[in-house]
């Protein structure tokens, strides 16, 4: 069972600030293949990753489904986990 969006939007900010802000990850985009362009939290018994941005793509954050884009300004939902 997938989780609400709301639950995972409160996961995923969660794992935002543990990695040091969506002003930090936004403004910091990584090398391509960057040993340190992932950080991964256990977070409630769910695994969330945040994935730092790259020059051409942007800093998202998953979470059971769920991908946010991370902005300076918050996180904005882009997928959601497809209906089975």
């Amino acid at each position: 069972m997938t989780i609400d969006e709301a639950t995972a939007l409160r996961l995923a900010g969660e794992a935002v600030d543990r990695a040091g802000g969506s002003r930090h990850i936004y403004r910091n985009p990584r090398h391509p293949f960057a040993p340190n362009a992932i950080r991964s939290f256990e977070i409630e018994g769910y695994r969330v990753v945040v994935r730092f941005g790259e020059i051409s793509s942007p800093a998202i954050v998953e979470v059971e489904g769920w991908v946010f884009e991370i902005q300076e300004e918050g996180l904005i939902t882009l997928f959601r986990p497809s209906r089975e």
